[in-house]
């Protein structure tokens, strides 16, 4: 994982193989755990550094407690009732940082 130099808008970003061997890059959205689980959702980059269409993916997130250096695993989601629980959350966190934004303001 790599960060923009930018502090103002301060960046996690991964760059993801896919299974065609292309490279995409995404931006990291948040780390989310369901029931003792983690799950990072990203969003998509085009080529711009942006995502117009406003898809996420989501992964099982796992890093090497002995060795914070090495880079995270992610791991497809293949069960559809995980995907849903992991979506939920995720729908759940949106609504919190909208929430969020209203009190700030």
């Amino acid at each position: 994982m790599e960060k923009k130099n930018d502090y103002d808008d301060e960046e996690m970003t991964v760059e993801l193989e896919l299974e065609d061997g292309r490279l995409v890059n995404c931006a990291v959205v948040t780390i989310l755990t369901v029931e003792s689980k983690d799950y990072i959702a990203l969003l998509p980059l085009d080529e711009n550094g942006e995502n117009e269409e406003g898809e996420v993916w989501f992964y099982r997130y796992s890093e090497n407690p002995e060795d914070p250096n090495e880079e995270p695993i992610l791991d497809y989601i293949d069960d559809d009732d995980e995907y849903e629980k992991v979506e939920e959350a995720f729908d759940e966190f949106l609504d919190n940082c909208e929430f969020d934004e209203l009190v700030d303001e």
